[in-house]
């Protein structure tokens, strides 16, 4: 089973949605970045359950307990062991689901590819398993703060039908993605949202949406051609998480209807460097970062559990009428917010990392 993502910054997640504990390993961080586990659990209480009520009826506290690799505050280079114990763990909810392959759940690949799996809440294939991300892109985070002055910013830009104005040229902060359950910036898309959530959650069933995000100040020169180019990198990190259906990059597929002379980014003067005048390269020109923004979107599907009666069968063929029990998220959204920045923030430390020195002429000595 792969758990592990990184090379230089590399990252391993453990654990199950019912067993007694999430976390990380995170080898490669540099030494002497101050780091503390409050700059960690900020995130983690972004993405726990049972913090707004648009989401899961499970309560978890998330508190993150620092096991290795840090002292006095410091990083001492050494791996980075990090712990969050489950402690509302209920797997005698899904009693009764044991011998059914829940529609659109891992349930009946992860038992085709391993000949078991953790029947309650998914194991592995949860989405209780980016507690561990999160907790690691944090750190990544509080690197790329300190080190290179990035800012990573996501916010909620559709959830169904409802979508959101275009905000990535806004200065979005975290703060004012925060003040809506939602975590949608604009008030009145938020509160059309949140109306189509709590009217799937009334009648059972659940809702997608797609999850945009900003990373500032990121510096040109970063991705690994051809096979590490950045937009690959991200495209995978993304598509890794739960629920991740489609990722797209600047302009995206809109890009695909649209003419060169249209599309390209012309080159203008930016100070004492260069960048462009449009950005629907979202930041990536042949997988390697040119200085402006980079901007992503992530689409995630309706959650699959839902509380209303499917018609299926069993690992047996016979034909079942599942009800789902359980606690689980109507929209999976607001709290996919964290995790799109998590894994954002950890593919940026790798990359950093790999680059090293600035190669090539200098653009800033013109």
């Amino acid at each position: 089973m792969s758990s592990a993502t990184g090379t230089r910054f590399r990252v391993t997640t453990f654990g199950e949605s019912h067993g007694r504990a999430v976390g990380a390993v995170v080898d490669g961080c540099p030494a002497r970045l101050a780091l503390r586990e409050a700059d960690i659990q900020a995130q983690l209480d972004r993405r726990r359950p049972g913090g707004t009520a648009l989401g899961s009826a499970r309560r978890e506290e998330d508190r993150v307990v620092l096991l290795s690799g840090v002292e006095d505050g410091l990083t001492l280079g050494g791996p980075i062991a990090l712990m969050i114990e489950n402690r509302d763990q209920r797997p005698g909810d899904y009693r009764d689901w044991r011998n059914v392959p829940r529609p659109s759940h891992a349930d009946f690949t992860y038992q085709a590819k391993y000949g078991i799996r953790a029947a309650s809440g998914g194991g592995r294939a949860s989405a209780r398993e980016t507690v561990g991300r999160v907790a690691a892109g944090a750190i990544a985070e509080t690197f790329l703060a300190e080190r290179h002055g990035i800012e990573i910013v996501a916010w909620v830009a559709a959830v169904g039908p409802v979508e959101a104005p275009d905000l990535t040229q806004a200065n979005v902060t975290r703060s004012l993605v925060d003040e809506r359950p939602v975590r949608c910036p604009d008030a009145d898309a938020a509160a059309r949202m949140t109306a189509a959530v709590e009217a799937a959650r009334a009648e059972g069933d659940s809702l997608g949406g797609i999850v945009t995000a900003v990373c500032r100040h990121v510096p040109a020169g970063w991705g690994e051609p051809v096979f590490g180019k950045m937009e690959a990198c991200l495209a995978a990190a993304m598509l890794s998480i739960p629920a991740a259906k489609g990722f797209e990059l600047g302009s995206g597929f809109q890009g695909a209807r649209m003419r060169g002379s249209e599309h390209n980014d012309a080159f203008v003067a930016k100070g004492d460097t260069l960048g462009t005048a449009t950005n629907r390269s979202g930041g990536v020109q042949g997988g390697i970062t040119n200085g402006e923004p980079i901007v992503f979107r992530v689409a995630f599907k309706p959650t699959a559990t839902i509380s209303r009666e499917q018609r299926t069968v069993d690992f047996d063929g016979k034909p079942v009428v599942l009800k789902a029990g359980g606690r689980h998220d109507p929209c999976v959204l607001p709290r996919a917010v964290p995790v799109v920045e998590g894994m954002a923030a950890i593919v940026l430390a790798d990359a950093a990392l790999l680059a090293g020195e600035p190669m090539g002429r200098d653009f800033g000595a013109r």
